[in-house]
């Protein structure tokens, strides 16, 4: 028996890991089958919310933020790089983080519009595949309108403020929760997985909570 299946996934296209968790999670799904009839639902979080508008060097970034060396970065770039090819996704060679609340804004259109999956891997792929800047509407346009979406429209989007407010009060409902780093993963709104599991671990978790789904009264 199909069982549905609600993910509501809490990431920001800046995370390499939401990259991997995003990948991990639609392979177990797959490998799941007709067992489930998932809805991925995603959310926007900021993990750089007062970044400048040219952005800046990863380098010096992950050393202001996490106090890493120079050699510590190249070698968690290249462990994040063999953990992306294990799931299919390919990381290129990322020299800088941006800001990405206007690729949050025109995600929350996409959604509207039913095409919010298709672009957050657009996008996923132009930033960290293809090292293109997630802050530039010319880069934002090119994917929406890759994935079928109305190029016009999508610049109309972002040069206006719309779903700003929604964006905002979004991250902020993440926040009071708890949420603090993503990517975060809910599973019927009562089972939270964090981080970018292997794909086993998402097949595992998927297959416990579907279980237990199973046994609860139908009208529990």
């Amino acid at each position: 028996m199909t069982q549905p299946l609600r993910i509501d996934f809490v990431s920001d296209i800046a995370c390499p890991w939401c990259a991997i968790g995003l990948s991990s999670l639609r392979q177990a799904l797959q490998r799941l089958g007709d067992a489930v009839d998932a809805e991925i639902v995603l959310h926007p979080f900021e993990l750089n919310p007062g970044m400048q508008p040219e952005g800046e060097a990863i380098v010096d970034y992950l050393g202001k933020k996490y106090g890493h060396t120079p050699a510590q970065i190249a070698e968690t770039q290249a462990m994040i790089r063999e953990r992306g090819a294990g799931v299919g996704f390919t990381f290129g060679e990322r020299t800088r983080v941006y800001n990405t609340f206007d690729a949050h804004r025109l995600l929350h259109w996409a959604g509207i519009e039913g095409k919010q999956l298709p672009l957050k891997l657009a996008l996923l792929r132009a930033y960290h595949t293809d090292g293109k800047d997630p802050s530039n509407r010319d880069v934002l346009v090119e994917a929406a309108q890759s994935v079928g979406l109305d190029a016009a429209q999508a610049r109309k989007v972002l040069e206006s403020d719309d779903y700003a407010d929604a964006v905002r009060a979004e991250i902020q409902e993440y926040q009071r929760m708890g949420i603090q780093s993503v990517p975060s993963i809910i599973f019927n709104n009562r089972y939270l997985v964090t981080g970018g599991q292997p794909v086993e671990a998402f097949e595992q978790a998927i297959r416990e909570i579907v279980a237990e789904a199973q046994q609860q009264p139908a009208n529990g």
